[in-house]
């Protein structure tokens, strides 16, 4: 029996219901370094991203560094709010360009089941993963409990109102709201007089 069978069954016996294409794949070693940077980036979420003690320099400092070691790729005076949730699995698909604010509470989704081919009587849960990356554009907003969904894209400027679920790209310097969120209004250029 080969290794990567053994690693499936291991799997699940542990519990797990993965569709077995995506682990067939996979080796001990591989599950052990998975576990391991899962374990080290729960560590680094939990304890120190709301951390009371550090909250004087938690949402410019101590946030986007956390963020940027766990694989997350994140310019320069990002503001990250409290309770923010990201998909720490899939973190190298997530861009925060420099000057962004995430608001407390959002959600930055990268995967999700890939429903195209899903009927009657199929297993969801061994339904395959979509992987898409998340784009959130230089100097933008982000509102409180904003969900960003995989394959979303925010635009340079622009601004999602509060408890919005961002589905799809939206454009720089626009506001957006809604579930989904569509752009309401698009901000115009400053004219000097």
């Amino acid at each position: 029996m080969s290794s990567t069978s053994l690693s499936y069954r291991f799997l699940k016996r542990l519990g797990f219901n993965y569709p077995e294409d995506e682990y067939v794949q996979i080796s001990f070693w591989d599950i052990l370094c998975r576990v391991v940077k899962t374990y080290r980036d729960g560590f680094l979420l939990k304890f120190f991203m709301d951390s009371w003690l550090l909250s004087p320099i938690a949402p410019r400092k101590l946030r986007p560094a956390i963020l940027r070691t766990i694989g997350c790729k994140v310019g320069k005076d990002v503001f990250i709010g409290s309770q923010v949730w990201i998909d720490s699995g899939h973190a190298d698909l997530i861009t925060i360009e420099e000057h962004a604010h995430v608001d407390a509470r959002c959600v930055l989704l990268c995967h999700k089941r890939e429903l195209s081919d899903y009927r009657q009587g199929d297993d969801y849960a061994k339904l395959p993963y979509k992987k898409l990356p998340i784009h959130i554009g230089k100097g933008c907003s982000v509102g409180t409990g904003t969900i960003v969904m995989p394959g979303a894209e925010i635009g340079e400027g622009a601004i999602i109102g509060a408890g919005s679920i961002v589905t799809k790209p939206i454009p720089a310097w626009s506001i957006a709201l809604g579930q989904p969120a569509k752009v309401v209004k698009y901000i115009e250029k400053r004219h000097d007089q």
